[in-house]
């Protein structure tokens, strides 16, 4: 049974112009991922030291297969972490009119 995992990313400081070739590469491959519904989100903080993806998968191995076809893999340390829920939908909170 399938389970999501949190996957959290240090990545490093320096941005040289082959890291910058790569980072466009992941991009792609992540709006691939994000249509194809591989992944359910992906954020990268501000100051680019961080990222964060949600996958569903069988294993934690299936999700470090994942992260290896990432064309950032080789620079960043990965962080997985499974969860218990995962929510994905809008809440929309009505008013009573009673």
């Amino acid at each position: 049974m399938k389970q999501f995992y949190m996957v959290a990313f240090e990545l490093p400081s320096a941005w040289s112009s082959q890291y910058q070739d790569s980072a466009d590469a992941q991009r792609a491959l992540i709006k691939t991922w994000l249509k194809e519904g591989v992944i359910s989100s992906y954020s990268m903080s501000l100051n680019r030291s961080k990222l964060w993806l949600v996958v569903q998968a069988l294993s934690e191995f299936d999700v470090m297969s994942l992260i290896a076809e990432l064309p950032l893999s080789n620079y960043m340390v990965p962080s997985i972490a499974p969860l218990m829920a995962h929510s994905t939908e809008p809440i929309y909170h009505t008013a009573s009119l009673n």
